[in-house]
């Protein structure tokens, strides 16, 4: 800035902290790697788990569990079923959360924002390279449990649990809506750890506070005694998806946990956003 207030030449705030330049940085980091790794990986361990303990049989009531080793498509709806309450919540956490705390524990927000990056941007581009890479993480999961159930099982029909099957091609656009609504129902953990990691420099406090509250909510829902009240919680309508698995297409209950989980987290950034536009950067 001049004296007068006036803006240096060439100056544009939006030209500052570019998304490509921060996604190059946050893909060189070793979590991103590790996070990666780890989501590659358990496709390969749910195999080896079948391969042991052998096909999986129905005693009774007939679970997507019992479905997994059917075909290629099966085994990816069954590793989004086991992952989505928990697993999945880590890596956006992760990558939501330790934005801006990492900056400030390293001691480096305050130079950032000399530079000068103005705030509303700062955030800008640190939530846009947070959700992709969120994104990202839960795309990955299935992708390669595709791929490992074809080499495994076969390419085939989605049978499934209540009888019937999706042909390959139908079953892929459902699997495709089924990683759209777990990413839309993760917004909540992405806002609650955005929201921490611009309120202190400790990532691990961010990351670890938005997975407790997480669970928390996983708990509450558990309480019957809620009655209805449980509606209001994202993680009453965390497998709201299993709807996208049957042969008639309900709409409903992704409608109403995905109404629930935006609501909670525009109320979350724009906090975030709030706060951090009013905070004394002392990192």
């Amino acid at each position: 800035m001049s004296a007068r207030g006036e803006s240096a030449p060439g100056y544009l705030a939006r030209r500052t902290l570019p998304v490509a330049v921060e996604s190059v940085r946050q893909l060189r980091r070793r979590r991103t790697l590790v996070t990666g790794l780890v989501l590659g990986l358990l496709p390969f361990v749910l195999a080896a788990a079948f391969a042991i303990g052998g096909t999986p049989g129905a005693g009774g009531r007939v679970t997507l569990m019992d479905t997994a080793t059917r075909s290629g498509a099966n085994f990816a709806a069954t590793a989004l079923f086991v992952s989505a309450g928990f697993l999945l919540v880590v890596p956006v956490a992760l990558f939501c959360g330790d934005t801006v705390a990492s900056e400030a524990g390293w001691s480096s927000l305050r130079y950032l924002l000399a530079a000068p990056v103005p705030r509303a941007r700062l955030l800008v581009s640190k939530l846009a390279v947070g959700l992709w890479m969120s994104a990202a993480a839960i795309v990955l999961l299935p992708l390669v449990a595709l791929a490992v159930g074809t080499a495994a099982y076969g390419w085939g029909p989605l049978e499934l649990p209540t009888g019937g099957a999706l042909p390959p091609g139908l079953a892929l656009t459902r699997l495709a809506l089924v990683a759209a609504y777990v990413l839309v129902s993760q917004l909540v953990t992405a806002g609650l750890a955005f929201a921490l990691s611009t309120r202190t420099d400790a990532p691990l406090g961010a990351v670890g506070g938005a997975v407790g509250l997480t669970i928390i909510g996983n708990v509450l829902d558990a309480v019957t005694a809620l009655g209805d009240w449980r509606a209001f919680l994202p993680a009453h309508w965390q497998f709201a998806w299993i709807d996208a698995l049957q042969p008639q297409l309900e709409w409903s209950g992704m409608l109403k946990g995905a109404a629930v989980s935006v609501a909670y987290a525009l109320v979350l950034f724009a906090l975030a956003f709030r706060g951090f536009a009013r905070k004394d950067i002392m990192s």
